[in-house]
């Protein structure tokens, strides 16, 4: 659900729909390049202690999940 709210905020945000911060956008890619970094190094630790493929998956979507949640709370704070 989160993720859903972020996209619909920053698509109206760039179709001018919405006030945002300039450097949304930025900002958007940079937490996207900085998630992929956390998630990969969370994968890798997870799998170099043994764990299951599910709990893989899992330490790979945390870092993402985190993020999303902290955009959807930041970015509905406006509306």
């Amino acid at each position: 659900m989160d993720s859903q709210v972020v996209i619909w905020i920053r698509v109206a945000g760039m179709l001018g729909v919405v006030a945002q911060a300039p450097g949304e956008p930025f900002r958007m890619v940079a937490e996207k390049q900085a998630a992929a970094s956390e998630s990969l190094f969370a994968m890798a630790r997870a799998a170099s202690r043994g764990a299951s493929p599910d709990h893989v998956m899992s330490a790979a979507l945390n870092p993402y999940s985190k993020r999303t949640q902290a955009n959807s709370r930041r970015l509905t704070r406006r509306l």
